[in-house]
């Protein structure tokens, strides 16, 4: 994530709390400092957040994981836009989502088989995307990581 513009083409329009005139937080120190008005609801603090967080099963905090890795590995492939391409940075992350996937499958229940081909789906994406091909079984995920 760079500090040049954003990819993004739809304008970002301040959420109903924050002031009028406030920028993208991502403007940087030449946009203006947003604030929060008096009526919203004050930051969430640690144990309200530690509860929320004791609901949410472990199996979904594992597919929210993977389908953030999942992401960045997209746009990292040049699905979203070539020009953000980097095929290292898309091999660490196809990487990190196999052994995820892989370590945590007896327990994604339902979530498995997305992820799955998901992340088959991404190392197809790498390898159309490289110019050098890897060899069977060499590509990113496709080899069980060695155990110290």
């Amino acid at each position: 994530m760079g500090g040049g513009p954003s990819a993004c083409t739809t304008p970002w329009t301040p959420p109903p709390h924050v002031e009028a005139g406030a920028t993208h937080p991502d403007a940087g120190s030449h946009g203006k400092i947003s604030t929060v008005s008096p009526d919203t609801e004050p930051p969430l603090d640690q144990p309200t957040a530690a509860r929320d967080l004791a609901e949410v099963p472990a199996a979904e905090v594992i597919a929210s994981a993977a389908v953030h890795l999942m992401s960045a590995a997209a746009v990292k492939c040049g699905l979203a836009e070539p020009a953000h391409t980097d095929l290292d940075e898309a091999r660490k992350l196809i990487t990190a989502l196999a052994g995820l996937v892989g370590a945590a499958r007896p327990d994604l229940g339902v979530h498995a088989a997305p992820l799955r081909d998901g992340l088959q789906s991404l190392q197809r994406a790498f390898r159309e995307a490289s110019a050098i091909p890897d060899a069977p079984g060499d590509g990113p995920g496709e080899r069980p990581a060695s155990r110290p």
